[in-house]
């Protein structure tokens, strides 16, 4: 759980833990994996929304006497 939260802190575990708990370990590293994974996907969805937003904004706007 705390891996899903804190990446970092789940390959630390994983790393820590693979020899001694290596079910354990299993957990934490695929909770880090698994919260990895989900931020780059909204990273790039929020990236392609921004674009959007701005694609959307400046096709409507009229430039009036800047032309």
């Amino acid at each position: 759980m705390l891996g899903f939260f804190i990446p970092i802190v789940g390959l630390i575990l994983f790393l820590v833990w693979k020899d001694s708990r290596p079910n354990d370990a299993k957990k934490a590293g695929m909770g880090a994996l698994v919260s990895v994974i989900i931020g780059i996907v909204l990273w790039v969805l929020m990236f392609i929304l921004g674009f959007a937003i701005v694609g959307s904004a400046t096709s409507s706007y009229s430039f009036g006497l800047l032309l």
